[in-house]
């Protein structure tokens, strides 16, 4: 399992990569290309020219640590549909989804937004 919280980021990579790369050169292309620190414990997602493999990339506090998938029929989504669209933001459950094989059909923000004590702090727990 790749991690279950909420607030762990998913940031998907903007266009198709030589899945050959390893810690160093997924790391490059993170902290050069996406402009993330690939310390930060976000999970990094990367696919393939052919989009039937992809890895993530995450920093799980000890180490990092690369999760690599190859799907036995079909494709992965095209994340990328034009070639300047920038690093994707992902939720954990469209991770999940697009690691399962699910096609891209749109986006809809269904969760509720991060809850923030800071933020909300007129909120009672005693109503």
């Amino acid at each position: 399992m790749i991690g279950s919280s909420r607030i762990l980021r998913v940031w998907a990579y903007p266009g198709p990569i030589d899945l050959r790369k390893g810690f160093n050169g997924l790391v490059a292309l993170v902290e050069q290309q996406m402009k993330h620190n690939a310390l930060s414990g976000d999970c990094f997602l990367f696919v393939s020219r052919d989009r039937h493999s992809a890895k993530v990339l995450t920093w799980d506090g000890t180490g990092l640590c690369i999760y690599q998938k190859r799907l036995a029929r079909g494709r992965f989504a095209a994340l990328w549909e034009k070639e300047d669209s920038g690093t994707l933001k992902l939720t954990m459950t469209e991770l999940s989804l697009f690691l399962e094989g699910a096609q891209l059909r749109g986006r809809l923000p269904l969760s509720p937004a991060q809850f923030s004590v800071e933020r909300d702090r007129h909120f009672d727990v005693r109503s």
